[in-house]
């Protein structure tokens, strides 16, 4: 018993078994084979009486048939891994040894002391031979894969289809086991108790994270082509948190192609990002590829979440230069790293400076007169800007006016604007300063189509939500509150925000400054909101956390439950793109919009937050701050415009 374990923990602790070792095997086979075929052609007498010949006759035949499997290489095939093509080549072999057994009988029918099996038992050795060789690789391929699985973390391939499939083969072809299949799940009833790669199909229903626990799986791997209902399904999703069981899954911003190998290296324990409910965004590569390829591409804020993703999406449709502005210094190294490495071939310049630079930026539109601009650059925290209104005139209002001036100077064809939804009734100083961003833009354009302003550029406005994994979002926030052992504070329990990854919203900004034709504000459909809190909970169940706590801190200044994408009084129009939308917006007179943003930008000199944020309300009338010590002002507007209704 004991040297029969040394010999087992031997062999499965190789590499492999060494092709004498396989040639030995087989040679075995087929003198068993030879004497079992032997010993239905003559009877017992006989069989006592030719032993030696018949032994003889038995170990020409291994000789004979070593020949084929030298040429068909059967010895090479390292057993434990053997696959039908070796089952093939194992039927030719033995095949072809069979024939040389009849021709080598017929030579040797006259000799007496040689006794080979005839032509009726050459075709039992063919058919015990193969069937044993077979039963030999099958049988150590079961062992072997048995004996490597013992560690093998135990799965679940949530799928039936062909991204199933793929990831069951990825699964049982590894060399070495790092995956142990113990299941399959369904939506389909059709399915349902149905057995896959000899594992059982269970049906998708409530109580399957416990059954599949049960089972003893520890992780679930979703098919690719199951992502986005699984992403829907958040109870699904939930349950099989609760249940403690790992997630692996695509990343949300890729995707499957449906026919490309697919393994489960394609896969990666999820983020809560990838388990936000979301629909595949596509959009015409073709059409911005043709616009873009060959220009010259001016971005500014390239080093900031959005701008960063621009520049790398951008980058691919091989612009002849890239000019990148931003003022961190820092991150901006980091940008210029990134195009040596991954875009050396493109022409860029990366350039640390301030939007409101009138004068550098300037004398970078003359040098480099960029065909189109995506204009990302903003102080876009909503508390900071509360406390800091005098800085969001000068950076988001006066950094935007100089770079739209320039554009039109400078005969760019587009400009597009990335603004948000904070802008639409604007509770805010963030918010209603790229509100104004947006009239000014949408009447500068109105102003070149009326002739008012001598230009060419089109002017196009994107507005959308939060974007998941940008800088200060509430994700890394929460993962950062988890680490320290909580708690995990939420403003308010009935907190809804709209969510993006970045990549989509970069594509779709891309595909909506293509299709703009000059004055449009597009808005894009950011899906289904989310609660903030049941984010948060989700954060806890899938970092694995125990007692972590979810304490309310009440609104932040300028702060409101939930971000609208349009105000009350704005309508939507229809895209040649499902999720792109034109919103059709109050126009400005562009004479009035100068005006306006002169005495702004003046009255941000002198500091007075009061006096700014006033000026602000006049220009945006429904901006109304909540939770903002701003408040006052509508308070003051409202009083001064019923004693004016009064004398009236």
């Amino acid at each position: 018993m004991k040297s029969i374990t040394y010999i087992s923990d031997w062999y499965f602790n190789q590499k492999t078994l060494p092709y004498w070792g396989v040639l030995v095997l087989d040679s075995l086979i087929v003198f068993f084979a030879s004497i079992v075929a032997k010993f239905f052609e003559i009877n017992l007498v006989h069989q006592v009486e030719s032993f030696l010949p018949m032994l003889l006759g038995s170990l020409l035949c291994v000789v004979l048939y070593i020949i084929p499997f030298y040429a068909f290489k059967t010895y090479r095939g390292i057993i434990r891994y053997s696959s039908f093509v070796d089952l093939q080549r194992i039927v030719l072999a033995s095949l072809a040894g069979t024939v040389l057994c009849v021709v080598a009988w017929f030579l040797t029918s006259t000799i007496a002391y040689i006794s080979l099996p005839g032509p009726m038992g050459s075709v039992i050795l063919f058919f015990v031979a193969t069937m044993f060789m077979w039963i030999e690789r099958v049988m150590v391929k079961r062992l072997f894969d048995d004996f490597r699985t013992d560690g093998a973390t135990p799965v679940a391939i949530y799928g039936t289809k062909a991204g199933g499939i793929s990831l069951a083969k990825s699964l049982t072809s590894l060399k070495v086991k790092q995956y142990r299949l113990e299941a399959f799940i369904t939506d389909g009833k059709e399915m349902a108790d149905a057995k896959l790669f000899g594992k059982k199909v269970y049906l998708n229903q409530q109580g399957i994270a416990e059954k599949m626990k049960h089972l003893g799986v520890t992780t679930l791997l979703v098919s690719p082509l199951k992502s986005e209902l699984f992403r829907q399904n958040t109870e699904m999703v939930d349950e099989f948190l609760s249940a403690g069981i790992h997630i692996m899954m695509m990343p949300a911003a890729e995707e499957w192609d449906g026919t490309s190998e697919l393994t489960h290296h394609s896969l990666r324990e999820v983020d809560i990002e990838d388990l936000l409910p979301r629909e595949k965004i596509e959009v015409d590569l073709q059409a911005i590829g043709n616009q873009l390829r060959d220009k010259v591409i001016l971005i500014t804020g390239a080093a900031g979440s959005i701008g960063s993703e621009m520049v790398r999406q951008v980058a691919t449709f091989r612009p002849a230069f890239m000019v990148l502005i931003d003022q961190a210094e820092t991150p901006m190294h980091d940008i210029r790293l990134m195009m040596s490495r991954q875009f050396p071939d493109i022409k860029c310049e990366t350039i640390v400076s301030s939007i409101a630079n009138k004068e550098h930026m300037e004398q970078i539109f003359s040098q480099h007169r960029p065909d189109y601009v995506f204009h990302a650059a903003a102080y876009k925290h909503v508390p900071m800007m509360e406390d800091n209104p005098a800085i969001a005139v000068q950076n988001n209002i006066y950094g935007t006016r100089v770079i739209a001036d320039l554009a039109v100077k400078f005969e760019t064809k587009k400009f597009v604007m990335i603004s948000t939804d904070k802008a639409v009734n604007p509770t805010n100083v963030m918010g209603c300063s790229k509100r104004i961003c947006e009239i000014y833009c949408q009447s500068l354009n109105k102003a070149i189509v009326e002739g008012k302003v001598k230009g060419i550029t089109q002017f196009v406005t994107t507005r959308f939500g939060n974007v998941l994994g940008s800088n200060g979002s509430v994700i890394p926030i929460f993962k950062e509150q988890i680490k320290k052992g909580g708690p995990i504070t939420v403003t308010h329990p009935d907190i809804i925000r709209f969510f993006m990854l970045i990549p989509e919203a970069c594509r779709l900004v891309l595909e909506a400054g293509t299709m703009g034709k000059g004055g449009e504000i597009y808005v894009f459909d950011m899906g289904q909101p989310v609660k903030i809190v049941d984010l948060a909970k989700r954060i806890i169940k899938l970092s694995g956390a125990q007692n972590i706590e979810i304490k309310f801190s009440g609104l932040r200044e300028g702060e409101k439950l939930y971000e609208e994408v349009l105000s009350d009084k704005e309508q939507t129009k229809p895209t040649r793109h499902p999720k792109i939308m034109i919103a059709s917006v109050r126009e400005y007179d562009y004479d009035l919009a100068v005006s306006n943003e002169d005495r702004l930008r003046e009255a941000s000199y002198t500091f007075d937050d009061m006096s700014i944020v006033r000026i602000m309300k006049e220009i945006v009338p429904e901006y109304k701050s909540q939770h903002s010590k701003y408040e006052i002002l509508d308070e003051r507007i409202l009083r001064l415009s019923e004693s004016r209704a009064k004398l009236v």
